[in-house]
């Protein structure tokens, strides 16, 4: 683990998007394990050149002497119609280059994102974690955020008249 001092939370930028990419296949990559239905090969979660372009997205990183080693994007999403409120925050793409986790660095990203959709008057903050990913909802109930639902399903299940 590198120690660090405190990162700059900023906003990212176009510039910032080769390693954003990178950081993109480096999650997909640790999920996978927890996710055996994710298609095989190269695969994207997001589109983050349009997220950064994006006005009502917040697309951050964590930097330390120059070297991005964070991200995170807040974007607002319709609630189901039979919740409130009506909108909430969405909370993704929360990663820290693995030498520099364990030191707060997600914490301070997802600060900046909360900060972001309180400053524009949301109350509800979301995201999505698989169940097993343990580290990661320890993490996210210290931020603050207690578990609501799980999705659960069932595969391979061969047809019947085989």
């Amino acid at each position: 683990m590198t120690k660090i001092s405190s990162p700059i939370i900023r906003e990212a930028t176009a510039a910032d998007l080769p390693i954003l990419l990178d950081f993109e296949q480096a999650l997909i990559a640790y999920e996978r394990p927890f996710a055996p239905n994710l298609r095989k090969g190269k695969i994207s979660y997001y589109d983050l050149s349009a997220y950064i372009k994006a006005t009502d997205i917040r697309v951050v990183v964590a930097e330390i002497a120059g070297q991005v080693v964070g991200s995170g994007y807040a974007l607002i999403k319709e609630n189901k119609a039979y919740k409130a409120p009506q909108f909430y925050v969405y909370l993704g793409f929360m990663y820290v280059v693995p030498e520099y986790r364990g030191q707060g660095i997600n914490s301070q990203i997802m600060k900046d994102l909360i900060d972001w959709g309180k400053a524009q008057g949301y109350t509800e903050f979301q995201l999505d974690v698989y169940a097993e990913n343990e580290s990661a909802l320890k993490a996210y109930a210290k931020a603050g955020l207690v578990p609501e639902i799980l999705t659960m399903r069932i595969d391979n299940i061969p047809p019947e008249n085989q």
